[in-house]
């Protein structure tokens, strides 16, 4: 029996293709390890987003490369988006690896490494979308929650991004085959999922003719086990009133939108592709604080982006201000070729798009720190997620903190729990992103 490891890099939606790949691998008979120590075959999953992704993901090629020095034998296998967008590149700079496989064949992994001939390089990298329909899939996240990928690809076009010539267009899958895994996730005691896509709310126009985000997630609330289902990346020009809606009359959904705005000034987001502009953005900000109060809003911007003014990274940041997101990530804007935007004039260098960066990340830890501190006093639901034996504190998430990329509650107890858990605490002390309470009572 062939022993194989993997390392998958990037999003969450990468997370998953690798996750299948687990999958198929073992259910093709390979012994799946947790370590490239005793590994056979070893895997990488790459992402090629952005310039320090790809150097994240040319770093962990060259860690396992020393592990091929020691161990020739050994077969080095890279899949992912970095394989798709530089296949050629890969093998012809790094003639360590043996296959090479892209976004469109990583179904057919266990059949490419049982054919692959010793010393021979592969390329397997296809034009042809694969369907992203149900795979087998080995979860690789805490048994208490995991990702449910809706659909591949994008429609979006944005200037800047290189996915759609990476994944492709946008397929939805279909609302039978998500339940279906969806419920099989809840008997496995999956208790947590988190709707991915690179747009979740254009979900169901490609295959049934109409949005159908909301339908979707009617039927996954009826699964019974699922306690907390989490979206990530609602595009605001489809943030409709049925989709708002939908989430505050299910309790299961929890009230959290991950909703990418990119920038503020209209002129920048018309440079960008985007298909809003400021008002609008406001006005999908103000319609969800109304109908849901409690509503916990993620954003993601970017700093930098070529011609932009001081006068426009100003407003960006009054913006900032003003919509006092409760959780934001900012990046400096990424050259990257092929795109529309890295062909435009006025790119800024990289101190600069650096130090605006850093400028953001400042003025949000501020508006953070004064949201957190509007939680003292109260008692929040806490998923628990382990126990910190140094500081002697069980720590878990809220409603409105998704895994890895949010804060945490970080809170004491007499009575044990187990990750999984959920929990009443009582919030007694801040920081700029993690809170500190007390256990209350346990679930109810």
């Amino acid at each position: 029996m062939k022993k194989v490891s993997l390392v998958s890099l990037g999003c969450s939606k990468n997370l998953v293709d690798a996750e299948g790949m687990l999958g198929i691998l073992e259910k093709d008979g390979f012994e799946i390890l947790n370590s490239e120590e005793d590994a056979d075959i070893m895997i990488i999953n790459t992402c090629a987003f952005i310039d320090d992704a790809k150097q994240e993901s040319i770093d962990c090629i060259m860690e396992h490369i020393e592990y091929k020095k020691k161990y020739p034998e050994r077969i080095l296998v890279v899949t992912g988006c970095m394989s798709q967008r530089y296949k050629e590149e890969m093998l012809s700079e790094i003639p360590e690896i043996d296959i090479v496989i892209g976004t469109n064949e990583y179904h057919k992994i266990a059949e490419i490494i049982k054919n692959h001939i010793s010393g021979k390089a592969e390329i397997h990298c296809s034009d042809e979308y694969m369907d992203c329909g149900a795979l087998p899939r080995v979860v690789t996240t805490p048994p208490y929650m995991a990702y449910l990928k809706i659909a591949e690809g994008c429609d979006n076009n944005c200037t800047y991004c290189v996915i759609p010539s990476i994944r492709g267009r946008y397929r939805s899958r279909k609302i039978e085959d998500i339940v279906s895994e969806a419920r099989k996730m809840a008997q496995d005691g999956v208790r947590e999922l988190v709707v991915i896509a690179q747009d979740t709310t254009r979900y169901g126009m490609d295959i049934y003719g109409e949005y159908c985000l909301p339908k979707l997630l009617d039927k996954i609330c009826e699964i019974e086990g699922i306690k907390w289902i989490r979206l990530h990346y609602c595009y605001p020009e489809l943030v409709t009133d049925e989709l708002i809606e939908t989430v505050a009359k299910q309790e299961k959904i929890c009230n959290y939108f991950d909703i990418p705005i990119q920038h503020a000034s209209d002129r920048i987001l018309k440079l960008m592709g985007r298909r809003t502009n400021k008002a609008q953005i406001c006005d999908v900000i103000k319609k969800l604080r109304e109908r849901i109060p409690d509503v916990i809003f993620r954003t993601s911007l970017i700093a930098g982006f070529p011609t932009e003014t001081e006068e426009e990274f100003d407003e960006l940041r009054e913006f900032i201000t003003w919509a006092e997101f409760d959780r934001l990530g900012v990046f400096a804007y990424s050259q990257e070729e092929g795109t529309a935007a890295a062909r435009l004039p006025g790119q800024l260098d990289e101190e600069e798009k650096k130090n605006r960066q850093e400028v953001i990340m400042i003025d949000q830890a501020a508006v953070s720190e004064e949201l957190n501190s509007k939680k003292v006093g109260k008692v929040f639901e806490v998923l628990v997620e382990d126990y910190d034996s140094i500081i002697k504190q069980y720590f878990g998430r809220t409603y409105g903190d998704s895994e890895e990329i949010d804060g945490k509650v970080f809170f004491t107890s007499s009575e044990k729990h187990k990750p999984g858990d959920f929990v009443m605490v009582e919030i007694l002390d801040y920081m700029e992103y993690d809170l500190y309470g007390k256990f209350i009572k346990g679930e109810v």
